[in-house]
């Protein structure tokens, strides 16, 4: 039987390096973000790989943090990754108007999801260094 006692803490890790790894390359690049999901809207195959890609990788970390635990980080880690399927069906139904609501919020509000991400990611990442 697989060791899955450190799979919130590693879950909240690399998901917390993305958030920070992602949000200073929209630093560097302003209106990268904007772009990404202008092309994803105009595309049905960019659509159909960015929802799969998220189901998967939703599932995966669903799977990997049981709800039911005692640990709490576990459990918020089931959450995201339930939400982040809910998120990849609506992509795969609705991106039109998913990623046109999205597009409506980037433009002027671009730098506070940036703060967000990196407030999000480094958060991540501070629950996570104590449990190794």
């Amino acid at each position: 039987m697989p060791e899955f006692s450190l799979a919130p803490a590693w879950t909240a890790m690399f998901l917390g390096l993305f958030a920070v790894a992602s949000a200073v390359g929209e630093l560097r690049v302003a209106g990268h973000w904007q772009k990404m999901l202008d092309e994803i809207g105009r595309s049905p195959a960019l659509q159909m790989i960015t929802g799969l890609l998220e189901l998967f990788i939703g599932a995966a970390i669903y799977l990997a943090n049981p709800w039911a635990s005692p640990d709490w980080l576990s459990s918020a880690m089931s959450v995201v990754g339930g939400l982040m399927i809910i998120e990849a069906l609506v992509i795969l139904a609705f991106s039109d108007v998913y990623t046109a609501f999205w597009l409506r919020r980037f433009g002027p509000l671009s730098k506070v999801w940036v703060i967000l991400a990196i407030a999000i990611g480094v958060a991540l990442i501070a629950v996570s260094v104590p449990r190794f």
